[in-house]
Order: structure tokens, then C-alpha cells, then sequence
């Protein structure tokens, strides 16, 4: 197989609530195509993209990369992340003990990105707690804060450029705690029995807590990791292939989300594609959207299609209930939802669709193709429709249709048809060799082709299989 020498970017995004298997993907594309990059380009520490190598490792990827096993791969955090500087050497101490070797010396980020403050992370989560049972899933990291206030006090948003200036860094600090503090006093009485809301307003209330956290930085200001915007641009400029990683998905996108239940954070390819053009880099953007073929959500928030009966099948290990997000839910195949996301993205070149084991342990397998509004008006798509969609969704009703002893070529079948687009990749299992590539219209003959081959049609070692994948 003829290797393409074109120069290609590949950004991956998840088209639903999250957790389709970006990681995954972002392994896998890295292995395949030789690429050296990986750049985070939206969102922030409340990532969690899992990766398992064919040696057993396991690593959930927060703020590197997630083909930060492979040891020439770098990572750029660019102007867009908010950044969690203690998360992020905490991961680098896991990383070691993954044994990477010395992770920072391979991140570089952009001196424009945001911080994530403790102060921004403890009011995050006692607004949380001050919800109560209408809480709106949060990740507790503090990413929303941190946008919200940078937004309504620029003059105090604190940038990863800035922290080397400790005294600068100490004063914008006390006034991003004062803020919090103020902000907490207006959510009234607080449930104070909770041991956790309580922990955080330790820290909100400790004087102590700035200096604290700056000389916990120390590690990270020392390294060559904080870079000017200029030279973050070239770095990407003159990378050969780069794969460009999303986080969360695009049903929780902040304008096309369902709000409140939503992410404060740019879901879609925009800042991808804006990333690119700024820095002048000279080749083909492929742009990838990934799926599950039995989707999950973790928190509250809509999902039409919920059911009870999947989870046994598809329960995860690396993806549990957590002290801020809640549950984690488990549901059928939803094309509406699909075909909503892939509208407010304005299509993809690409579509993965992930989990595709789970099938075999399905006695069927169910596809949502419209929903019934008001028990009797039949909804097929979303984009367009006036007001929030929140409220909508939880009035309809889901339209069935379900495969007996499903299998995967029937499965993606009905899929590319529900879409409107070809599978161009697929995935059975948690490692990049369990992902295989699909060329064409005719997927059946594609897969008795695939099976009928002594092993995967594209291989993932480094160094080969076809980067193009046209």
C-alpha cells in the first residue's frame, strides 16, 4: 500500500454527549499516520480520554494527549484550554509511573490559555451543591467558572503567560478568591452537613491557599512549558501530520447544547480550523466524527433514548459514577441527535463509529430514526426548530426500529442510511489494533472483504497503512 505524501491535519469530535472513544481515535490516528502532534483545542481538564495499549497500560488523558504512550508525540495546549497547572503535573506524575518519561518536556502551552484556578474549581463545586437535586452535571474541575469569569472580569482572568510573574499572579489570585467568596455569600444558605461542600470552602476562606498553590507550580514554571503565542503557532505551523484532539462532544456544545445541561466550551471544529489558519499551516484538514453505536451519558441533562436494558453490555470500567457528574447513562442509537450534530457542524469528511463489541452481547440492537412530539407529530430532525430544546426533548417520544442478534455489518448499515454518511472507520474493542477502516458505499462487501482477510485491513504499528484513508 502506497503511502500519501500529502501533509494532512485530522480533527477529532465527539458528535454526542462525550465519551464516544476520542481517545481512541486519537491513538490510533497518531500510530497510523506517524503523526508527532497532538493539539487540544478546545475545553479544558474536565477531559477524560481513555487509552489502553496492546502492553496493558491504561491511562485516562486530561490535558496530554492522548497518544502521549508513544514517546516522539508532543502535545500543544493552545490559547483556547483552559489549563489546570496542578491537574496537569499531577498527570504527569501518573504518566511517569506509566513509565513515560519526563511528560513535561513534551507539552507546550500557549501563554494566551486560561487558568483554572482552586478558587474558580471550589465555587464550581459548591454552586453544585447549592443545586441540589436540580444540579446540572458538572465535571467539578471549575471550566465554566473560569469562562464566566473571565468574561465578566478580563481584567482578572489569569493567563499561563502570566504566572511567572509571582507577584502579578499573587494579586490576581486574592481578587479571583474575593470574587468566589462574594459569590458564594449570594447563593444564600448552603447544605454546610456536606463534607465536601464544606472542604471547599476551606479553601475559599484560607489565606494561605494562594501561596500555597503558586510554590505547588514551581515544577512546572522551571520547564521550557509556557510559550508565546508566536512561537505556539509556529510549532504547529511546521509539524508534519497533526491530529487535532476535541473534548466533550457536541451535544454538549455551549451554544447547540442543551442548556443548562451544556459545557461552557466550543465543541465544534471552529477553533480547530481558526487554530490552523492562524498559524499558516499549509495542507488537507480531514474532519472526523466519532460515535458510538450505543451512546452514554454521564449526568443529567437529555437523552431521549435511555434505557436500563443496554448497561449490562456496555458498562465500562474506566467510565463510573463520580462526586460531581453523577450516574453515567446508557441508551439506544438516537439518528436524530446524530443527524442534529452532524447539521451543527456543517457535516464531516469522516464518521468512526466506536463499541462495536458490545453488539455481541445484544440479543437486539435499536435505532431512534424520529421522535413522536405531543403523542401524535413526527420530529425526524432538530436544527431550525425556535427556543430551547430542553424542554422539547423531554416531551417526545422515540421511534423504534430494532435488528434481531444484531452484528456489526447490519448495524453500520443502518447507520450510514439513518446519517446520510459512510462509515469510514470502526472500532471492537478498547486498543488502536482493535480499530479498522472502512473504504466505500458497499459496506457489506467492504466487511466480508475485512473478514475474510488474515487480519485488519489497516495495520497500527507506527510506520504503516495509508494516512489518506480515502
Amino acid at each position: 500500500m502506497t503511502r500519501s505524501t500529502e501533509r494532512l491535519a485530522f480533527a477529532v469530535v465527539d458528535l454526542g454527549f462525550g465519551d464516544a472513544g476520542k481517545g481512541l481515535l486519537v491513538d490510533y490516528l497518531v500510530r497510523d499516520c506517524q503523526a508527532t502532534t497532538v493539539v487540544r483545542f478546545n475545553g479544558g481538564a474536565q477531559a477524560g480520554h481513555n487509552v489502553v495499549t496492546a502492553d496493558g497500560r491504561h491511562h485516562t488523558f486530561s490535558q496530554f494527549g492522548a497518544a502521549t504512550f508513544l514517546p516522539e508525540v508532543s502535545t500543544l495546549l493552545s490559547r483556547d484550554v483552559l489549563v489546570h497547572p496542578t491537574a496537569l503535573l499531577a498527570e504527569a506524575r501518573a504518566l511517569e509511573k506509566h513509565g513515560v518519561r519526563d511528560p513535561l518536556s513534551r507539552v507546550r502551552i500557549s501563554e494566551a490559555a486560561r487558568v483554572i484556578t482552586p478558587f474558580h474549581q471550589a465555587l464550581n463545586r459548591i454552586r453544585e451543591c447549592a443545586l441540589g437535586a436540580s444540579r446540572h452535571g458538572s465535571c467539578g474541575v471549575g471550566v465554566g467558572e473560569t469562562v464566566d469569569h473571565s468574561i465578566r472580569r478580563p481584567g482578572d482572568a489569569l493567563l499561563m503567560g502570566r504566572l511567572s510573574d509571582m507577584p502579578a499572579a499573587r494579586r490576581k489570585l486574592s481578587r479571583i478568591q474575593d470574587h468566589a467568596l462574594a459569590e458564594v455569600q449570594a447563593l444564600g444558605r448552603l447544605p454546610l452537613e456536606d463534607p465536601a461542600l464544606r472542604a471547599e470552602l476551606g479553601i475559599l476562606r484560607d489565606p494561605s491557599t494562594p501561596d500555597i498553590w503558586l510554590e505547588q507550580l514551581q515544577p512546572l514554571l522551571v520547564k521550557d512549558v509556557v510559550v508565546t503565542e508566536e512561537i505556539f503557532l509556529r510549532s504547529l505551523r511546521e509539524s508534519g501530520a497533526i491530529v487535532l484532539e476535541g473534548a466533550q462532544g457536541v451535544l454538549l456544545d455551549e451554544v447547540h447544547g442543551f442548556y443548562p445541561f451544556n459545557s461552557w466550551s466550543d465543541c465544534t471544529f471552529r477553533r480547530a480550523v481558526s487554530l490552523l489558519s492562524d498559524a499558516g499551516w499549509a495542507g488537507t484538514l480531514r474532519r472526523l466524527g466519532v460515535l458510538r453505536c450505543l451512546p452514554i451519558r454521564h449526568g443529567p441533562g437529555p437523552f431521549p433514548t435511555e434505557t436500563d436494558s443496554v448497561s449490562a453490555a456496555i458498562r465500562e470500567p474506566h467510565n463510573r459514577e463520580t462526586r460531581w457528574q453523577g450516574p453515567v447513562r446508557y441508551g439506544w442509537f438516537d439518528a436524530v441527535l446524530g443527524r442534529y450534530a452532524l447539521e451543527a457542524l456543517g457535516g464531516v469528511d469522516m464518521l468512526a463509529i466506536t463499541h462495536l463489541d458490545a453488539l455481541s452481547r445484544l440479543e437486539q440492537w435499536k435505532l431512534c430514526d424520529a421522535y413522536h412530539l405531543n403523542g401524535s407529530n413526527c420530529l425526524t430532525r432538530l436544527a431550525g426548530l425556535a427556543g430551547s430544546l430542553t424542554p422539547l426533548l423531554e416531551k417526545i417520544e422515540p421511534i423504534w426500529s430494532a435488528e434481531s442478534n444484531p452484528r456489526e455489518p447490519r448495524v453500520l448499515e443502518r447507520i450510514e442510511a439513518a446519517l446520510g454518511v459512510d462509515v469510514s472507520i470502526g472500532s471492537h474493542g478498547p486498543c488502536a489494533s482493535d480499530v479498522f477502516r472502512l473504504r466505500g458505499k458497499a459496506l457489506a462487501g467492504r466487511w466480508s472483504a475485512f473478514m475474510r482477510s488474515t487480519g485488519t485491513p489497516a495495520s497500527h504499528g507506527r510506520g504503516a497503512g495509508d494516512c489518506s484513508l480515502r
